[in-house]
C-alpha cells in the first residue's frame, strides 16, 4: 500500500506548469495579458524557433518595484485581486498570479523592469523556480521578459511540442487575437529576426483588420452596435460572400478578453443561417463589454471560457445586433472576370514588347516637338488627317450585310450607343450635324442660343439607384428570357442579374410558410395511427417546458404512459413531413444547449418542405410564370438567399462582359 507524501515545490510548480502552460503560446500569451494589465501602449514579441528557444516579451507599462520582483514570480501572488469577493468583479486579464511561477518552473526567465519614479532598473533571473540573481542596471522604463529553453527541464513535455513552424503559427494566430482585441495599443511581432506584425494603435479597429486580414475582409465588412444598460457591443461582421468552413474567423472580445462561447457562436450563426450556405461560418470582430459582476471567468486556467449569469439573455441581444447589421442591405454576389490574368498578361506582352534604340527614342521625340508646333496651321487649313483628327477617331462603315441581317431591337440599341458615344463639343466641331458641316459656330459657343442662359437643375441622387429591389427599379427590369432551363436573366441599369428559379421558388415558399405558421394561420391535420416519441428524461423535460409552444403552432401532443407520447395531430403545412425524425430533431435541437433555448427550431425544418415543394432546375417555365415568381421573390425582406443559405440571384456588370468581349481593353 502506498502511503501518502507531500510533494516537495518544485514538483507542485511543474504541475501547475502542465495546467498553464501547455506550450510557447501559452507563455507569451501570460506575457502579453501581463502587459496589458500594466496599461502598456506599446509592446513587442520576439520568439525565435517557434518560441521554444526563445520568447521575448517588452512593454512600457508601470513596471514591478525592486522589492517585490521576487513576490512576482511565487504562486497565487498578484496585484489584480486582494479578497475572495474581487473574483466576482474581475476586470484584469489576469487574476489567479500563476503565470510567472508557472513559466519560471519550465524555463531559463530573466526579468528587466523598471518603474517612472526609480533612478534605475532590476536585472531578476531565475532558473526552474531557482532564483539566480538580482542587481540594478540601467533600463527603459516599463518591462521586459525573456524566457529560454522552454521546457528544458521536463523533457517529457518538450518532446510532445509540434515543429517550430507550427508552433510559431500558434504564437503568431495568438498575438493576432490579442492585438484584435486591443486596438488602443500598439503590437509588434518578431519571429525569427523578421517582422511579421505591427499594428499602430490608433483605436481604429478597420484599420486593424486590413492589417492582419487584408482587402478583401475589410473590404466587405458592415458595422455592429448595440447599446444596453447592461452590454455594449461594437464592431464588425463580414458580408455572406466572406463565408469561411470553420470558425476560425469568428472573433469575439468580452472586455478585452479573447474567448471562445458557444452561446455567442450559436447566436451569430443563427443570425446568418438566412444568408449563408450550410456549413459555413462567418467573419465576425465584435467586442463586448459586459459588467463583471454578470460574469465568471474564473472557469479555466487559460482563461479562455467564461460563464454567463444570464446567457440567454446574451444570446438574444446578440442574435438581434446581427441581424439588425445583415437586415437591408443589398447582399448579390458580383461576379466577376479574371482581371489578375489579364492584368499578368499585359505585362507580359510589355515586357516582351520591342523597345527602340536611344536614338530612335530622340528622334520619334523630335518629331513629336515638330508636329505640336504645326498644329496651329493645321486647325486654319482644315482638319489634318493626322493623329487627334476628328476624321481619324470616326468608326470605319459597317458592312451593308451587317445591318441587313441585324434584328430591330439590335439596331435600336446601335442607333442609341452612337448616339451616346458622340465625343463632346469640344473635340468634335461636326457636332449636331453627324458631319454634314452646316454647324452654326454661334451654337457651338453658346452665342446666341436662349436656351444657354437657363441654368442647369441640379439632380437629386437616388439613394436606391442601381439598386435591383426598389419599387422604382421594378418597374424598370427587362426580363430576358430562361437560360438552362433553370435559371432567369434580368437586365437593369448596366447589370445583368441571374436568378435561380430553384432557390428562388424554395425561398418564396419557406417565406410563405414561415408567415403562416407566425401569424397561427394554419390547420390542423389529425395523424392516424399517432406518432408515438420515447423520449429521455432530459426531453422530457423540455417537451413539456415548451408544449405550449409546440400547441401554439398546430401539434396536438399528449401523454401516452411512461415517457412515451403520442402525436395525434400535426400542422397542415408540416403533414408531408411530419415525421417521427422530424418530431425528434426538434427536441433534440432544443436540448442541444440548457442555457440557449430556441424553440423555434421548428421554422428551421420548414426548409427541408420548401426544398421538396420547389420548382426544381431542368424545368421550363412560362414567362408569366417567372415574372410572377420573380416579383414574389423581390417582396421579402430577403431575398438573397435560400433558406439553406446558396444564393438566389447574381450579378454581373456590363462593364464586365464588355472586357470579356475586348471591347474594352
Amino acid at each position: 500500500m502506498a502511503n501518502i507524501t507531500v510533494l516537495d515545490q518544485s514538483t507542485i510548480n511543474k504541475i501547475a506548469a502542465g495546467e498553464v502552460i501547455e506550450r510557447p503560446a501559452s507563455v507569451v500569451k501570460e506575457l502579453l495579458e501581463n502587459a496589458i494589465d500594466a496599461h502598456a501602449t506599446a509592446v513587442t514579441v520576439e520568439i525565435k524557433d517557434g518560441g521554444c528557444s526563445l520568447i521575448r516579451v517588452t512593454d512600457n507599462g508601470w513596471g514591478i518595484p525592486k522589492e517585490e520582483i521576487p513576490l512576482a514570480f511565487l504562486r497565487h501572488a498578484t496585484s489584480k485581486i486582494k479578497t475572495v469577493e474581487d473574483l466576482f468583479t474581475i476586470s484584469s486579464l489576469g487574476f489567479r498570479g500563476e503565470a510567472l511561477a508557472s513559466i519560471a518552473a519550465v524555463a531559463q526567465v530573466e526579468l528587466i523592469t523598471k518603474t517612472g519614479d526609480s533612478l534605475t532598473g532590476s536585472r531578476y533571473q531565475i532558473e526552474g523556480g531557482i532564483e539566480k540573481g538580482l542587481e540594478e542596471i540601467g533600463a527603459p522604463e516599463g518591462t521586459t521578459i525573456i524566457a529560454r529553453n522552454l521546457f528544458y527541464n521536463t523533457p517529457a513535455r518538450k518532446k510532445f511540442l509540434k515543429t517550430p513552424m507550427t508552433e510559431g503559427a500558434h504564437v503568431a494566430a495568438l498575438v493576432e487575437k490579442i492585438a484584435l482585441s486591443h486596438p488602443d495599443i500598439s503590437i509588434r511581432f518578431i519571429q525569427n529576426n523578421q517582422n511579421k506584425l505591427y499594428t499602430s494603435g490608433n483605436h481604429n479597429l478597420k484599420d486593424l483588420i486590413y492589417t492582419v486580414f487584408g482587402r478583401e475582409i475589410a473590404g466587405n465588412l458592415l458595422p455592429v452596435e448595440i447599446k444596453e444598460d447592461w452590454i455594449t457591443m461594437t464592431g464588425f461582421t463580414g458580408k455572406p460572400v466572406i463565408a469561411r468552413s470553420n470558425r476560425n474567423y469568428e472573433n469575439y472580445f468580452i472586455n478585452g478578453r479573447y474567448i471562445k462561447s458557444t452561446i455567442i457562436s450559436r447566436a451569430i450563426e443563427e443570425a446568418y443561417k438566412p444568408y449563408m450556405m450550410q456549413h459555413k461560418y462567418p467573419f465576425t470582430m465584435l467586442h463586448f463589454h459586459i459588467e463583471p459582476d454578470t460574469l465568471d471567468v474564473n472557469v479555466h486556467p487559460t482563461k479562455m471560457e467564461l460563464r454567463f449569469a444570464d446567457g440567454e439573455r446574451v444570446y438574444n441581444a446578440v442574435l438581434r445586433a446581427v441581424s439588425s447589421a445583415l437586415a437591408h442591405k443589398e447582399l448579390i454576389p458580383q461576379v466577376s472576370l479574371e482581371e489578375k490574368q489579364e492584368k499578368e498578361a499585359r505585362q507580359l506582352a510589355e515586357k516582351l514588347a520591342p523597345r527602340p534604340e536611344p536614338f530612335e527614342v530622340r528622334r520619334r521625340e523630335n518629331l513629336e516637338q515638330k508636329t505640336s508646333g504645326s498644329s496651329g496651321t493645321a486647325q486654319h487649313g482644315g482638319p489634318s488627317p493626322g493623329a487627334g483628327s476628328v476624321y481619324a477617331r470616326q468608326a470605319p462603315p459597317r458592312p451593308s450585310f451587317v445591318s441587313e441581317r441585324m434584328p430591330d431591337w439590335l439596331k435600336e440599341r446601335r442607333k442609341d450607343q452612337e448616339t451616346h458615344s458622340m465625343p463632346p463639343a469640344s473635340l468634335n466641331p461636326l457636332k449636331g450635324t453627324h458631319g454634314t458641316g452646316n454647324q452654326d459656330p454661334g451654337k457651338e459657343t453658346g452665342i446666341g442660343d436662349s436656351s444657354s442662359s437657363t441654368p442647369i437643375q441640379p439632380e437629386q441622387l437616388d439613394l436606391f439607384d442601381g439598386k435591383l429591389l426598389d419599387p422604382k427599379a421594378r418597374l424598370k427590369h427587362k426580363l430576358i428570357g430562361q437560360l438552362f432551363d433553370t435559371y432567369w436573366m434580368v437586365e437593369y441599369n448596366e447589370q445583368l442579374f441571374i436568378i435561380d428559379q430553384h432557390a428562388a421558388h424554395e425561398k418564396v415558399l419557406y417565406e410563405n410558410t414561415i408567415k403562416s405558421l407566425k401569424t397561427r394561420q394554419y390547420d390542423m391535420q389529425m395523424v392516424d395511427p399517432p406518432i408515438i416519441l420515447t423520449l429521455n428524461m432530459n426531453e422530457e423535460l423540455l417537451l413539456k417546458k415548451y408544449m405550449d409552444y409546440f400547441a401554439g403552432i398546430g401539434f396536438e401532443i399528449e401523454p401516452f404512459g411512461g415517457r412515451e407520447y403520442a402525436v395525434r395531430g400535426v400542422p397542415a403545412n408540416l403533414f408531408s413531413i411530419a415525421k417521427k425524425e422530424l418530431l425528434t430533431e426538434m427536441i433534440d435541437g432544443l436540448s442541444e444547449d440548457i442555457s440557449v433555448h430556441n424553440p423555434d427550431i421548428i421554422y428551421e425544418k420548414v426548409a427541408s418542405m420548401s426544398c421538396k415543394a420547389a420548382v426544381k432546375g431542368h424545368h421550363t417555365m412560362s414567362f408569366q410564370e417567372a415574372n410572377v415568381l420573380i416579383d414574389q421573390l423581390l417582396d421579402l425582406e430577403n431575398p438573397y438567399a435560400c433558406p439553406h443559405g446558396r444564393p438566389t440571384i447574381i450579378s454581373m456588370s456590363k462593364y464586365e462582359l464588355e472586357k470579356k468581349f475586348k471591347r474594352i481593353v
